[in-house]
């Protein structure tokens, strides 16, 4: 039986407005979907927060996958300090989901192969009944059963105007694509599973080719993670990434170059990264290198 959410509303003390959700025909209390924000005249929601038992933590994913785990981490306490409802629906994007902020504009990118799979779980046909997979192609199913594909090799436009409309004001149609997000990925084990699965195998995926632009065979995990970090933010292009590392092998230069690039707009966020990073080496999880041959980290 498809879910179905009521939306609420109400303002906060400090003057913010705030959406929730609650499951109809249901006990569950209401959850928070997001809050309204502007961005560069555009307006959308946000989710930030956290919650116990929501978070990423990478010893628990340690078994299946390896050091990919850990190397994931400071790029994830960057990108949402771990939160697997992690929201955001007001930039270009449009729509953008998961503890690794996924986007929805990119053709082909991790949020369309996210939701790909997102959509074979059990539970698909209850948060989204309308959209079905069509040779690997997300489709939206009308009342009279047309099939129409929402993405492309080329386009994402009509999969993120199914999330989010529009970036003029928050519609309906917004709020409950948010949350059914929301409530999913917090009700679901398989829903976080999935996001931790898709974010290790983009990892996996993405280092040969890093490796076979800048060089970064038996490069300390360190260096690699802010080349990965830089490239999934989009900081910076290829040639100034190349240029940081060019250091004839002195990795420690290498790491420092890499950390002041964007240092200026993104300070909070090379600090959150760097921070962890020095966690992670001080508690013996960091301390590995990368092999190019086995597309694997080893010890250093």
């Amino acid at each position: 039986m498809p879910h179905d959410f009521t939306i609420s509303s109400g303002t906060l003390a400090n003057g913010r407005t705030v959406y929730h959700g609650q499951l109809s025909s249901s006990q569950q209390g209401r959850f928070v979907i997001g809050y309204r924000t502007s961005y560069l005249g555009h307006f959308g929601l946000y989710n930030t927060s956290t919650q116990q038992g929501l978070v990423y933590q990478p010893a628990e994913y340690e078994a299946p996958y390896g050091f990919w785990a850990w190397f994931l981490y400071p790029t994830a306490m960057a990108e949402s300090k771990g939160s697997f409802f992690c929201l955001n629906t007001y930039d270009r994007a449009k729509f953008t989901f998961t503890f690794m902020q996924y986007a929805a504009h990119v053709p082909n990118g991790d949020f369309v192969i996210f939701l790909r799979r997102l959509l074979q779980l059990p539970a698909a046909t209850d948060y989204f009944p309308r959209l079905v997979l069509q040779n690997n192609r997300v489709c939206y199913r009308s009342d009279n059963g047309v099939i129409s594909p929402l993405e492309s090799d080329t386009s994402t436009e009509a999969l993120m105007n199914y999330f989010n409309p529009t970036l003029n004001d928050i519609e309906r149609q917004e709020l409950i694509c948010s949350a059914r997000m929301v409530h999913w990925a917090q009700q679901d084990a398989a829903h976080r599973q999935l996001q931790v699965d898709t974010a290790v195998a983009h990892m996996k995926e993405k280092l040969p080719e890093y490796h076979r632009r800048f060089n970064l065979h038996g490069a300390p995990a360190r260096v690699c993670l802010m080349v990965a970090d830089i490239r999934h933010q989009g900081r910076a292009k290829n040639d100034r990434i190349a240029a940081a590392l060019n250091t004839n092998g002195n990795y420690n230069r290498a790491y420092q170059n890499l950390t002041q690039i964007g240092e200026v707009n993104y300070a909070d966020r090379i600090r959150t990264l760097k921070n962890t990073i020095a966690s992670l080496l001080a508690q013996g999880r960091f301390g590995m290198k990368y092999d190019a041959h086995a597309n694997d980290f080893v010890p250093a």
